[in-house]
């Protein structure tokens, strides 16, 4: 496996730099937004795609950086009811793709997103329960009549392009939240949709990340997010953790996020990336830093630290060597 990091954690920072940067904490890859919430700070397909001297630079900046792009990132929600909103994101999607088959790459990372509840909404409709009955009414619309219809759409166009894995995280808000969805929505679209695994999203959800690795297999994890998250010993038992409180106002949160190794221990990190191998999975570890409590340049620094010593790099052993 590999040590990656997203590079809109310093977007503002020219490429080449944050490429020195990131080479200089060790990282072997780097996963670039191009679109979407990540932003188009280091990768504009809307130049790139057009000039071919800027686009050449891009590529001579990253072939110099010495390391190696583990996806494109463009994370949207092309299914926004707000017309103008859904089309911006899905431009933005499109545009991934073409950038991914200039650069080589077969894969992008984004979300699923999350329609309205009616073709009149206004707003996204995330739900999260059951009953009263108007909302799995809810949910079979917008799984049957604009989730599922998009993707296919989107997957056939991503194909014709050599973009063959869409790698979904599995987040809150938006409709492929836990394993059952994404494997949902992988049933329903084709192998060609997969999971972009972070576990902070995870956590706050109460579920496993170990034993999610277990049920998707390595066939159906296309990327992984390294980064990490903590449950409120305090407030989580009093409120729960379906938390909308702002992330600026950590110490009132039933959850936050954590850079790698202040949430969960160096041991978890070593039997995450064991169980990812024991799957097949043997590709990246992409930091995210989202970390609150910690500048960008320490946040980075130690979650480099503890995934640089829980990272099994080396390939496997074929045949037993005696001495």
């Amino acid at each position: 496996m590999k040590l990656g990091i997203l590079s809109n954690v310093i977007g503002s920072t020219p490429l080449k730099e944050a490429l020195a940067y990131f080479k200089g904490l060790g990282a072997q890859m780097v996963e670039i937004g191009c679109g979407g919430y990540p932003g188009k700070d280091h990768c504009d397909p809307g130049v790139l795609l057009h000039d071919e001297e800027k686009f050449n630079e891009f590529v001579t900046t990253v072939k110099e950086s010495g390391l190696e792009i583990s996806a494109l990132s463009c994370h949207a929600n092309p299914v926004h009811p707000n017309k103008e909103i859904a089309k911006q994101f899905d431009d933005d999607l499109h545009n991934a793709v073409l950038m991914a088959e200039k650069l080589g790459i077969h894969q992008i990372n984004t979300f699923s997103g999350c329609p309205g509840d009616c073709p009149e909404s206004k707003n996204p409709n995330w739900v999260v329960c059951a009953w009263p009955n108007e909302f799995p009414e809810v949910l079979e619309w917008q799984w049957n009549e604009v989730l599922i219809p998009y993707w296919k759409n989107f997957v056939a166009f991503a194909k014709e392009h050599g973009v063959n894995k869409i790698a979904m995280e599995m987040h809150q808000g938006f409709c492929v939240h836990n394993t059952r969805t994404l494997l949902r929505l992988r049933e329903a679209v084709g192998p060609e949709i997969g999971a972009n695994l972070d576990p902070s999203h995870l956590f706050w959800q109460g579920m496993d990340p170990i034993k999610v690795i277990r049920a998707l297999g390595g066939d159906a994890i296309f990327h992984v997010h390294a980064k990490d998250a903590i449950i409120d010993p305090i407030n989580a038992p009093v409120n729960g953790t379906l938390d909308t409180i702002s992330y600026a106002d950590e110490l009132h949160r039933s959850w936050i996020f954590r850079s790698i190794g202040y949430g969960h221990d160096e041991l978890f990190w070593k039997e995450f990336v064991s169980n990812l191998r024991m799957v097949g999975y043997d590709y990246v570890l992409s930091i995210e830093h989202e970390d609150s409590l910690m500048s960008q340049n320490e946040g980075l620094v130690k979650a480099c630290d503890v995934l640089k010593r829980s990272i099994t790099f080396e390939d496997k052993m074929t045949e037993a060597r005696w001495i």
